[in-house]
């Protein structure tokens, strides 16, 4: 059953940071791609215009990290 969960929480993940990178995308030229997910820790990278940007940082504590932490507070989430 964890497992079940576990497989669960990942393919909500993946459909949140696809939602997120298409606004992203659209918006800003950038890209947030799922890496992985060991059930606690969640692995993205940011790509597309993202990459060199000063906002780098921002971009992904302030925006990926908080939208993901209104749906998901217990994961951490990382880049890579």
């Amino acid at each position: 059953m964890v497992a079940v969960e576990s497989n669960e929480r990942e393919a909500q993940l993946r459909a949140l940071i696809e939602k997120i990178s298409a606004y992203i995308e659209q918006f800003h030229g950038g890209a947030v791609e799922f890496v992985s997910f060991d059930g606690r820790k969640l692995k993205v990278r940011l790509g597309g215009a993202c990459l060199g940007c000063p906002l780098l940082p921002s971009t992904l504590h302030g925006w990926v990290e908080g939208t993901i932490h209104q749906f998901f507070p217990d994961v951490e989430v990382v880049g890579e």
